[in-house]
């Protein structure tokens, strides 16, 4: 069968299978008569994870119950899962030094460590995270989150290199909890919330890569380096114990439709290269994010040198004015609930370009250059990346997970470009020239975006789609959702579906 056949087969089942179940979400809202629905009234929800711990009722799903309030409080729980759990791939950035001592190697070989926790998360965002399209997600969410806090043991106690490499890799493996509450995230808020939920997630991301390196460096600086690694344990616990007390229970995705997971694996490749939206801001992000990766990684080596020729606790700090930044991801989400996604994105491209400039023409002049670069990267990063996650998410909204597997998988190829590319330039080159490239990555951002304008229609056939052009602004359809929306409690059906 073509590419093609399965991807209006897919349109076919989805029209005749629901994949989502939504609960009412509003007393007006009318169930329908018992007899009407025998189905929902006769089959018995789950009350218990893995059939042994005990769902708090008022996590427990239903569709004729009340609904899940998607409120502070569980969002930002996420935000605080993402946080510290993704912070397990940074933890051994600033300990390399001190590991080869305890374990007795060299540099080149205490070196493969971060590479193997990369090696492992990129496995597990190919590997686990597409299953959030597949099985109950506070289940996976409790077993990965469980897995990643038991992984961590040997890290900490182990005299072993080999044992230590081992692990490195497990935990990285695991530590894909973010990735599968970003498209939960976007399903469960309502739709003209929905950046604002996202963008606590995405800052629980940067908060982690930052505060990771913040924590590990003073805590070997002053005891062992076994330390950071049972704080690390401590705080996956507190999410584990906080996942089970907070996050509702909803049935699996696409249930009735026959799908697997070697399909979930072959539709999340499919997607990838039939989705003009999709690939248009896989593009945008892997440009943004190595841009941003090779000027933190850079970062140290400019502030080192002339003219600053600061010291380490110095260079340090420069990690809480990025933490100032990516605290302002609430607010830029609320940014993006007024303004169509694209838009928002175009905003964020521009005030990269503006703020790549600076770093350009005052990073080796004054401090102030590089305090006003930091801030704007940061802030402006997260928009761009959250404004693009909401585009790709109105693509399939049963795809989700699959669909942010792609695009974080993009982010990672960037990051990985960017520090690579960044330390050559630098290193061979100079500031100047590694800003220049920076630079350049952000004109990339913005001409992939400029190639395909909002207004192009989406087409279930690959050969109706619209890969580059525009056709209008796409304001139109925006303030038609606009006016449509009168009543936003009670229309985001989404807001609490099960899909």
């Amino acid at each position: 069968m073509g590419m093609e056949d399965e991807l209006q087969d897919e349109a076919v089942v989805k029209d005749q299978t629901p994949s989502e179940t939504t609960v009412p979400t509003d007393p007006s809202t009318t169930t329908p008569a018992p007899e009407q629905q025998p189905k929902s009234s006769e089959k018995k929800w789950p009350t218990t994870d893995f059939g042994l711990i005990p769902i708090p009722k008022r996590l427990r799903y239903h569709p004729n119950g009340p609904p899940f309030h998607f409120g502070l409080l569980l969002n930002a729980s996420f935000g605080f899962a993402s946080t510290f759990v993704v912070a397990n791939l940074y933890y051994c950035q600033p300990l390399l030094i001190q590991l080869s001592e305890s374990f007795n190697v060299s540099y080149d070989e205490i070196s493969r460590v971060p590479t193997l926790v990369q090696a492992g998360y990129a496995a597990g965002l190919l590997l686990i995270s597409p299953l959030g399209d597949l099985v109950r997600r506070r289940q996976l969410i409790l077993l990965i989150v469980l897995l990643s806090t038991t992984l961590s043991i040997p890290l900490a106690v182990t005299s072993s290199l080999t044992i230590f490499l081992t692990f490195s890799f497990l935990v990285g493996f695991v530590s894909v909890t973010p990735q599968v509450l970003l498209p939960l995230a976007a399903d469960l808020a309502p739709a003209h919330k929905r950046a604002s939920a996202l963008s606590v997630v995405f800052a629980g991301l940067l908060f982690g890569v930052l505060i990771a390196r913040v924590f590990a460096g003073i805590i070997a600086q002053f005891t062992s380096w076994r330390v950071v690694y049972y704080l690390a344990i401590g705080l996956q616990a507190v999410v584990l114990l906080g996942s089970w007390a907070l996050l509702p229970d909803y049935p699996a995705k696409n249930q009735g439709t026959g799908m697997t997971y070697q399909k979930i694996l072959w539709t999340m490749g499919k997607y990838a290269v039939t989705e003009p939206v999709l690939i248009q801001a896989c593009l945008v992000n892997m440009g943004s994010s190595a841009s941003f990766s090779a000027f933190w990684v850079t970062l140290t080596f400019l502030l080192s040198g002339d003219p600053y020729n600061y010291s380490t606790l110095v260079i340090g700090l420069f990690g809480l004015v990025g933490m100032f930044g990516v605290a302002m991801g609430p607010f830029v989400g609320k940014t993006i609930d007024a303004l169509p996604a694209y838009y928002a994105s175009l905003v964020g491209c521009v005030a990269l370009i503006i703020f790549q400039v600076v770093q350009v023409v005052g990073n080796g002049i004054s401090i102030a250059a590089v305090i006003i670069a930091v801030l704007g990267m940061d802030i402006f990063r997260q928009m761009l990346q959250t404004s693009l996650a909401s585009s790709i998410f109105s693509i399939a909204p049963e795809a989700r997970a699959r669909l942010n597997a792609v695009y974080i998988l993009s982010l990672f190829i960037g990051q990985v470009t960017g520090t690579s590319a960044g330390t050559y330039v630098f290193i061979h080159y100079g500031w100047r020239a590694c800003a220049l490239m920076t630079l350049g990555f952000a004109f990339w951002q913005i001409v992939v975006l400029l190639a395909r304008g909002p207004g192009l229609d989406r087409s279930d056939s690959i050969r109706g789609k619209r890969w580059i052009g525009w056709n209008g602004t796409g304001l139109e359809s925006w303030n038609r959702k606009k006016k449509d929306q009168p009543c936003r409690r009670c229309k985001d059906g989404d807001s609490i579906s099960s899909a």
